[in-house]
Formats: structure tokens, sequence, C-alpha cells
């Protein structure tokens, strides 16, 4: 397989990875993230899982090589809780992944030097509790063709390892695929002619 369409990211999430520092209480959630809304979704989330904590720290990358990324402090000092978790998914080399830590405050101040070890270590120790693989790249299509042409698609579909996601039949039939980026100028190459044709309609999913 080739390592260019291949990343490395958590297989589960986890959401209570717990870490008890003088008093404060640091829970840490990682999860498989594809996009900016499914971030915004997590977040929410963890607020719902923890409400009333004093910030809801975290950080995150995505793509292939981590190139869509960021972090954020949610109140803490500049540089001592976002910085020090994005930390940890790099040197892990973790992409598509959410990584928070909820803390609530136990009454003792940490300073900046104690608050960055203290969310190094929860993300650390959150990344450790996770199941982490390596998926390889792909992305998914939409198909929409006459009945015609049903047995010619599914074989070709057969031939290239392509995974129906899932399939809908009416007046036409539609179908969600998975394509591997290692298969996608085949996929297109194997297709084209149809697609020349208009006997089948292509159409990526965002």
């Amino acid at each position: 397989m080739d390592d260019k369409f291949i990343y490395k990211t958590v297989d589960t999430e986890i959401t209570d990875a717990l870490l008890k520092i003088k008093g404060s209480k640091f829970y840490g959630l990682i999860f498989n993230v594809n996009n900016e809304q499914e971030v915004k979704d997590y977040l929410k989330f963890s607020e719902t899982l923890y409400p009333n904590a004093t910030h809801y720290c975290y950080a995150f990358r995505m793509g292939i090589s981590g190139e869509l990324y960021r972090a954020n402090d949610d109140g803490e000092p500049s540089g001592t809780a976002g910085l020090p978790i994005y930390n940890q998914l790099l040197s892990s080399g973790l992409t598509n992944v959410l990584l928070i830590v909820v803390r609530y405050f136990g009454g003792t101040k940490l300073g900046v030097g104690g608050l960055i070890k203290a969310y190094k270590e929860s993300a650390q120790y959150t990344i450790e509790c996770a199941k982490i693989i390596f998926k390889e790249l792909s992305e998914n299509y939409e198909l929409l063709f006459d009945y015609a042409f049903q047995s010619s698609v599914m074989t070709l579909l057969k031939k290239l390892s392509i995974e129906i996601v899932s399939s809908t039949f009416s007046d036409k039939c539609y179908l969600v695929v998975e394509v591997p980026m290692k298969n996608k100028e085949l996929f297109f190459e194997k297709f084209d002619s149809y697609l020349a044709q208009n006997f089948i309609v292509i159409k990526k999913i965002l």
C-alpha cells in the first residue's frame, strides 16, 4: 500500500481519561473527525458531558499531513493549553483527530509552567488510552444511472474493490461508494465510456 494514501488516527472515541492534579480534574476526550462541523458538534457534546467545567481546551489536526489544524486555550493563559494539546497530536503523528481537555478548577492555581505540564500530560494520557489505527485515504461519490447498467456497474465496482456505502433504487439506481485514493484514477478510467455517453452521473460528496 502506498504510504502517501495512509494516515494515522484513532479508531474509537475516548471521553473519560481522567487526571487529577493539585485538586483540579482534567478529563481528556478524543474523537475521529473529518470536517470542522464535526469539531463543533463534539465540542458541544463535551459541554453536555461535563457541564459547568472551568475550561474546554482543545486542538485538532485534519488532512493526510495535518495541514488543517487549530488550538484553543478557552480562557487559560495564552499558549498553556491548546498548544500543549496540539503538540501531543503532532508528536504522535495523529490526524483527523480532535482532542479536548476539560478542566474543573480545584482551587489551587498551577501557574503557567504547571498548566502547560498538566495539559500536556492529560493529552498524552488520553492518546495512550485510545486505540490507534492506520486508515487509507478515500473519497465518497454518488453514482446515478439507469437500471439497464446496474449489472455492468456492480461488476466494475466489485473488480475495483470499491465499497458501496448506501444504495437506493427507485426510478433510477442511486449508489454512494467509497473510492480509495489509490484506485481513484483507475475508477474514473473504467467508468470513462459511461461518463462520456451520459449513461452514468458521478458526483463527489464533499
